[in-house]
């Protein structure tokens, strides 16, 4: 099966954050056009997110586009989640930057790329073959998951 793939407006870039912390395939751009915004979204087959009206009203957006109710992201993270579903296994695999799927990558090659402590104190790291971001489990990965326990009202991981 398929993994449903989004895009998301300019006014949900904090869902798209959250939406790739729970492992979503979520592209997002700060500043697009609305008719950029739409070209990307059919010719990569996604799911558009969005707050404006007036792209729902794009007929040829009919069945791929999904108005956001809420102003409040922890609103707009359970209506998402509720249509499409959580994927168990997906909590923080995706590079929270630029979208990618992170890699494991092998402690000696982060040496000179992470803080001398976290170097020490951690054992497993992970990147972004695009954008070279570094990534290991510190005290913020705990709270990403409370928070997203008290949203969804269930554990992600």
């Amino acid at each position: 099966m398929e993994e449903t793939r989004f895009i998301a407006d300019t006014m949900l870039g904090k869902l798209a954050l959250w939406m790739r912390i729970l492992g979503f395939d979520v592209e997002y751009h700060h500043t697009i056009e609305d008719a950029e915004l739409v070209e990307k979204t059919l010719k990569s087959n996604r799911i558009l997110l969005t707050r404006d009206t007036l792209l729902l009203k794009r007929r040829v957006l009919k069945g791929r586009v999904v108005f956001v109710e809420s102003d409040h992201l922890e609103d707009q993270l359970r209506q998402v989640v509720t249509l499409f579903g959580l994927k168990r296994g997906g909590f923080l695999k995706r590079c929270l930057r630029c979208n990618t799927p992170l890699e494991r990558i092998e402690k000696e090659a982060v040496k000179h790329l992470v803080p001398p402590y976290v170097y020490r104190t951690q054992s497993g790291f992970s990147h972004c073959s695009s954008c070279g971001r570094i990534y290991w489990a510190g005290t913020h990965r705990e709270r990403m998951r409370e928070r997203l326990k008290t949203i969804l009202g269930k554990d992600v991981v």
